[in-house]
């Protein structure tokens, strides 16, 4: 099984990181059909093979995911694709 694991700093506040990760939620259903549900600061991500969450602090923004072996095939992607969106609304 892969992992993906990636934090990044953030001086937003925690409100404005929660606005840019329900935004990154709506871009991981569209691009990768995964269903996104907020637990507290939390988005947990699934969907047959990726199971994951994001987690927004007051201070950083944390993604977990647990891929599965198809999945897991496209971890260089995928983890692409979040540093990408990480570095572009979170410095």
């Amino acid at each position: 099984m892969a992992t993906i694991d990636i934090m990044r700093r953030q001086g937003l506040g925690r409100k404005r990181a929660r606005e840019i990760v329900e935004r990154i939620g709506q871009d991981l259903i569209h691009r990768y059909a995964v269903q996104a549900q907020w637990e507290g600061d939390t988005l947990l991500v699934r969907r047959s093979g990726i199971e994951g969450r994001i987690e927004v602090g007051d201070d950083s923004v944390r993604m977990h995911a647990q891929l599965g072996l198809m999945a897991g095939m496209l971890k260089g992607t995928i983890e692409q694709e979040i540093q990408k969106q990480f570095e572009r609304h979170f410095g």
